[in-house]
């Protein structure tokens, strides 16, 4: 009995190096590459003057600027992407997808929006059949920081001075820059800073009492564009090629984000300006 137990262990465990074996010599799928990330910051085509920074938008409906915009396009399809993102809720992905199907079609005109005027051009040079939606919200915080103010009139004046100062500067480069040095100036390390700085000159507002309001409202923000990155996240898959098209204020953040992604590589967007 002892004997063919033995045997039988023997047996068995000869099986099990040889079938390491056959593993071990079987052909292996070669591993995907890391996912490539190019994130695109602008201004609203469309801007319907809702944020609190007031300024007129450069026209991008206008010949020259029509021009330019085929143009950025075809230099971004160079990319090759495989998916497009763009800012607006993927709840309504069954909705633009409609308008994109026809676009390709060629039944349905480009409104003035970044979501069709860049993302729609560069989908379809790029061959998809779809583009994504990665907007995302979170509790309104700011409501809190805007009532607390109301009661400080000193750093309410500190606050609309910003925003007076800022709605001037962008006025100022939408009248006399050309839309590829606005974009340009858009993605630059200046300007992520820039839009960054403007939720850090605000951070310590109701510190000093423990309402932290100001901190609130910021975190808000941050908290904002994670649930949007891990969207990206999401569709950026080891292989993938994605293209992200949102407002600069998001794309400021985006950025430190996929930067510490060790899992995602970032493509540089300024040379295709």
């Amino acid at each position: 009995m002892q004997t063919r137990a033995m045997a039988r262990l023997f047996t068995a465990c000869l099986l099990m190096v040889l079938a390491s074996d056959a593993l071990a010599d079987a052909p292996k799928s070669p591993a995907k590459a890391p996912a490539r990330v190019m994130l695109l910051g602008l201004f609203h085509f469309d801007n319907p003057g809702l944020d609190a920074v007031k300024y007129t938008p450069r026209d991008v409906m206008q010949p020259d600027e029509q021009k330019y915009l085929i143009a950025l396009s075809e230099r971004l399809a160079r990319f090759a992407p495989t998916r497009v993102l763009l800012e607006y809720p993927s709840a309504r992905d069954a909705v633009i997808n409609a308008r994109y199907t026809d676009y390709v079609a060629g039944q349905y005109e480009l409104p003035r929006n970044e979501i069709y005027q860049l993302g729609f051009r560069v989908a379809k040079l790029a061959g998809l059949k779809t583009v994504n939606g990665f907007d995302t919200d979170t509790p309104p915080f700011e409501a809190a920081l805007w009532g607390y103010l109301s009661s400080e009139p000193a750093l309410e004046k500190r606050l609309n001075d910003m925003i007076a100062v800022e709605s001037a500067r962008q006025d100022s480069e939408h009248r006399t820059m050309s839309l590829q040095k606005i974009l340009a100036r858009s993605n630059s390390p200046s300007e992520d800073l820039h839009n960054k700085g403007f939720y850090m000159a605000l951070n310590d507002v109701a510190a000093s009492n423990g309402l932290f309001h100001g901190a609130d409202a910021s975190a808000n923000w941050w908290h904002r564009n994670l649930r949007m990155y891990a969207l990206v996240q999401m569709h950026a898959q080891p292989g993938e090629r994605v293209l992200v098209i949102a407002g600069s204020g998001h794309t400021a953040i985006l950025r430190d984000f996929l930067r510490a992604d060790g899992d995602r590589v970032e493509e540089d967007v300024a040379k295709h300006f």
